[in-house]
Formats: C-alpha cells, sequence, structure tokens
C-alpha cells in the first residue's frame, strides 16, 4: 500500500484477526501501530506486535478517544469481534450512555457506526482494514477439501440466494441449508450457534451446506465476515458438508488448521 499511514490505531477485537493485521499492517509500512485492547475479547500476544497497548473495558468510549489522541492517532482500525452480548452488557462511560441512547436502534451496525462518529469528532478516522487484508480474503474458485457434487452445488446457489436476502433484512449473514430446504437462519446467535443447530436439523446423516456472505451495503470498517479454525471444528461437530462464503469479502484466518481440518473431516470450503 504506496500512503500506509505512519502511526495506525487498532481497537482490536477477538481471535487472531489484530495480530494478522498487526503484521500486514507492519510489512505494509506503518512504522507505528497503536493498539487499544479489550478486557476478556483481546489476545494478550498482540502486544507483542504492536508500539503501544492499553487496555480498555468494553464501553469506554472516553478512554478509548484518550488512548488514541494521547499516541497522536489519526487513522483507526477495527479488526477481531467483539462478541455482540459484550456490547450489550457493557457497562458505559458517560460518553458512550450519550451515544446509546442517540441511537434508534440498536444493533452492532448503528452502534459501530456511531462510535466511528464520535471518533471523527476529536479528529480520528475509521478506515477500512482491507487494503492490509487482501492477502487473507480468498477470491472465486478458491477450494479445500473435497469437490461438491451436483446436488450440494445446487444447495450452494440456493443458499447464496437466500443469504443475500436474508442479509438485506439485517438479520444475519448466514444460512444452512439441505435438499433444498432452509434449515437454519443466523439471528443475534451468531455463525458458530446457527451452524450447530442447522447441523442438528440435518439429521444424523448430516449433509447440510453452510453459506455465509457480507450484507448489501456492508461496512466494512467494522465487520469483516470472517472465518476460521473454530468455524470448521463447528461444522464437523455438526456434520455440515459444505461451508460457502463470499469471494473477495470475506477472511480466512489460521489457513493451515482450516485446510487441515478440511482435509481430514471431508469438508468442503468454498468462495463463491
Amino acid at each position: 500500500m504506496s500512503h500506509a499511514p505512519e502511526t495506525l490505531g487498532l481497537i482490536a477485537g477477538n481471535r487472531s484477526l489484530p495480530l494478522v493485521l498487526a503484521r500486514e499492517a507492519r510489512d505494509a509500512g506503518v512504522q507505528r501501530l497503536v493498539a487499544a485492547a479489550f478486557e476478556k475479547e483481546t489476545d494478550p500476544h498482540l502486544e507483542a506486535l504492536v508500539d503501544e497497548m492499553e487496555w480498555l473495558r468494553v464501553g469506554q468510549l472516553g478512554k478509548l478517544v484518550e488512548v488514541f489522541q494521547k499516541h497522536g492517532v489519526t487513522q483507526c482500525v477495527m479488526v477481531g469481534q467483539i462478541a455482540p452480548k459484550n456490547l450489550f452488557d457493557l457497562r458505559p462511560d458517560l460518553r458512550a450512555l450519550k451515544l446509546l441512547t442517540s441511537l434508534k436502534e440498536k444493533n452492532a451496525h448503528s452502534i459501530f457506526g456511531g462510535i466511528a462518529d464520535e471518533l471523527a469528532k476529536d479528529g480520528i478516522t475509521l478506515i477500512e482494514a482491507t487494503p492490509w487484508l487482501q492477502p487473507a480474503m480468498p477470491q472465486t474458485g478458491f477450494r479445500l477439501g473435497p469437490e461438491p457434487d451436483a446436488p450440494l452445488q445446487a444447495d450452494i446457489e440456493y443458499g447464496l440466494r437466500i443469504a443475500k436476502e436474508v442479509s438485506k433484512l439485517e438479520i444475519g449473514q448466514s444460512v444452512i441449508v439441505k435438499e433444498g430446504t432452509v434449515l437454519a437462519v443466523e439471528g443475534f446467535e451468531g455463525t458458530d450457534r446457527c451452524l450447530q443447530r442447522g447441523g442438528e436439523l440435518a439429521g444424523k446423516n448430516g449433509g447440510a451446506v453452510a453459506v455465509k456472505v457480507a450484507k448489501e451495503n456492508h461496512d466494512l470498517r467494522f465487520d469483516i465476515p470472517c472465518l476460521g479454525e473454530r468455524t470448521l471444528e463447528t461444522c464437523a461437530s455438526a456434520g455440515i458438508r459444505v461451508i460457502a462464503f463470499e469471494a473477495g469479502r470475506t477472511l480466512l484466518l489460521d489457513r493451515e488448521a482450516v485446510e487441515a481440518l478440511a482435509q481430514r473431516h471431508r469438508i468442503t470450503v468454498t468462495a463463491v
């Protein structure tokens, strides 16, 4: 990336994505990385990859702004999930409280959008992390595990159509289908629980197809669909045969582990 900012702030959620981003941003020439980490969410290993790291509670919006101002951050990215339930049991500080009461709809999208607006008031711009993460976002034609047969292929196409419609309604981004029937739609419970439920409903022979997409007008500043080792382990335990995701808009984390699990459990992982 030719115009990498000299200093980049990281609002670091859970799992391995903040670590991936820190390495990729360094490789792209970012000089200084400042991370705001969250108790019970952020992987402490991030500390070794950044120049400054400060711990916050989810909900300390005022402190988040202070941390970035103190370290001269004017551009930041939000990477890794913050569990939706933690957004709601957050003990908001005054600034977060004002923001929450001003929002008509309280979904993750509107809350993060509001946080972005608050940061902007103090001269801190929330930017997309995708330019640094392109190497970890598989393109069309990508596949791990067995090639899907015609019936599975038909289910992938059907699931993709349904998932796109469901995501337009802001319900969720994943669906589980089998033989042309929708078994489960992701809501507030998150992808893993949806996979478990769909796998259960597919019966003891399994064979369900999971499809995960990005929302229509998806704001990639704070919500990049991700797939990793844990997703595959969930698919394996739920007897899911295929997991298809949207090409160029989904992050594949822990690639080697995912590949090993796909081979071992004969699960197809494919970009559509």
